[in-house]
């Protein structure tokens, strides 16, 4: 909820301060989730070689499947981390907005990973349906709850910084683990099919590899929507914009709201808006209600990086 409009007695100051709290947000924000990145790599690679080598030795081609999407999931956290760390980047003459679209595009690159993986070990799912083989070992269970456990605490952690840093990349991470807990979940109910079914199951575990394969592909193009309207500069839920437009007319001098567009880049929103006020107020005067209107929804929500206010004439008060 956007907070009323304050003003300071010395608007230049309020500004400047106001600009380096959202900067430091939006940066605190990028660094955390290249630290989380860099962290589930790590974590998935040591579960990923787990699973591998559990699904070669129990015979069980849903954990070599989970497994390799594991590394999956290594090659997409270090993307993340990449774009994160460019994101972070502070504007420059080159790129005068920032790098927030860096985020977005780091996503859109995780998610056609993520769907050309589903499609290729769902075609391994089907090829093994169709070879007889025995049934997985009942070790392997045991590899899962681990694998389970893990996997969801630490989607949890990074969806928590997702939702409060409005970062795409970062929330593509945190999917992916749940995604990985839900594919393992899987895993484990074909397996123990598979184990206590005996003779005439084998190929349960092949159908969950196979089941699995769609729930990572279904959430490859979920991300794969959100990072194109990102990138594409759709419109965010119109309840911000409402506030934004709250806000401008509460300050004094404004004769109403023409025009207002928000837009997300980054970890960050960045409105452009159009204000009434008096026609016979001086440039001056006009400028300085700019600059209080631009102040006032700055302070009013710190995901907003900057606001561009353009004033036209309105009706005169004399």
């Amino acid at each position: 909820m956007l907070k009323p409009p304050h003003f300071a007695m010395n608007d230049d100051r309020h500004l400047i301060a106001t600009e380096s709290i959202v900067e430091g947000a939006t940066s605190t924000s990028a660094k955390r989730g290249a630290q989380l990145a860099l962290t589930g790599a790590v974590i998935n690679a040591v579960l990923s070689a787990i699973k591998i080598i559990a699904g070669v030795t129990g015979n069980s081609f849903v954990l070599i499947a989970d497994g390799i999407e594991s590394w999956v999931d290594i090659a997409s956290s270090f993307v993340i981390w990449i774009g994160l760390r460019l994101a972070a980047k502070a504007p420059d003459a080159m790129h005068p907005y920032g790098h927030g679209k860096a985020e977005p595009v780091a996503a859109l690159i995780v998610c056609f990973i993520t769907i050309g993986v589903a499609i290729a070990l769902a075609w391994g799912s089907i090829l093994k349906i169709v070879t007889p083989h025995s049934s997985p070992k009942p070790y392997t269970l045991l590899v899962l709850l681990v694998v389970i456990a893990t996997k969801y605490l630490l989607s949890r952690v990074v969806g928590s910084l997702g939702r409060t840093s409005l970062s795409a990349a970062i929330q593509t991470d945190a999917w992916h683990h749940r995604s990985d807990a839900i594919v393992s979940s899987l895993a484990f109910v074909g397996i123990s099919i598979g184990v206590v079914g005996g003779k005439g199951y084998e190929t349960a575990d092949d159908w969950a590899a196979l089941i699995a394969c769609g729930v990572i592909a279904l959430n490859g193009y979920r991300f794969f929507k959100a990072s194109i309207n990102e990138i594409m500069d759709t419109a965010p839920p119109s309840k911000i914009e409402l506030e934004v437009r709250s806000v401008a007319r509460n300050v004094p001098g404004v004769l109403g709201v023409e025009k207002c567009r928000v837009r997300k880049m980054g970890m960050a929103y960045y409105v452009d808006i159009h204000i009434l006020v008096d026609r016979l107020a001086t440039v001056e005067a006009g400028h300085r209600i700019a600059h209080h209107v631009k102040n006032a929804i700055r302070s009013s929500n710190r995901m907003i990086a900057d606001v561009l206010v353009h004033v036209e004439p309105g009706a005169s008060g004399k």
